[in-house]
């Protein structure tokens, strides 16, 4: 089993990254919460790997923390719950927020996230609330570089469609953060990622 590589982004994209280590590329599926932290394609990078295997695939699962991989390890192993759900799950709230959420039992922060109901909800506190990681998040530096505005705007749409959010609501989020972040020095794809994900959230 693979469980961590090294090598320079290739490619990058808010739910995949192609990761070449020593001419050979490997496709990785990573959670919002690492996507956050990677650099720019040329950048060397270090994940932790979850290889998952069925009788027709070998998928790969990076995370930047120890903390990310495990929460997602718990997850995948409750009732219901495959590893893309779990990536979402990741993508669609901050670890340590999702860890208090569960600790506190709130199923209506968890059912805000896409794709996740409220029986699914109600399984991941049941399972999960007395099994939580103590590992400490790390802090990763954000990755420098802003695309040309027009490119960054479908880059972030898609990004929250493929999270599960209907287009025309995905669309109003990402020209409401394009208009808060125009006049600010941030205006990369992660910070314009995370607008948006919060104007969703009002």
């Amino acid at each position: 089993m693979i469980a961590h590589l090294r090598g320079q982004i290739l490619e990058k994209h808010p739910n995949r990254i192609v990761l070449d280590v020593h001419g050979v590329g490997y496709d990785v599926f990573v959670p919002l919460s690492t996507f956050y932290g990677l650099g720019d394609p040329g950048a060397d990078v270090a994940l932790r790997i979850h290889t998952h295997v069925r009788e027709d695939a070998l998928t790969l699962y990076g995370f930047a923390t120890l903390l990310e991989q495990e929460l997602f390890e718990r997850l995948i192993g409750v009732s219901g719950i495959g590893p893309r759900l779990a990536l979402a799950v990741l993508s669609g709230i901050e670890p340590l927020e999702l860890m208090r959420a569960i600790a506190r039992g709130d199923v209506a922060r968890l059912t805000a996230i896409p794709g996740v109901g409220k029986k699914t909800s109600e399984r991941i506190v049941l399972e999960l609330k007395d099994r939580l990681p103590r590992a400490p998040i790390a802090e990763v530096a954000p990755g420098a570089g802003a695309p040309e505005p027009s490119a960054m705007r479908d880059d972030v749409l898609s990004a929250l469609v493929n999270l599960g959010y209907h287009r025309p609501l995905a669309e109003k989020a990402v020209d409401a953060a394009m208009n808060t972040l125009r006049s600010t020095s941030d205006a990369g794809l992660e910070h314009m990622l995370r607008q948006a994900l919060r104007e969703i959230s009002k």
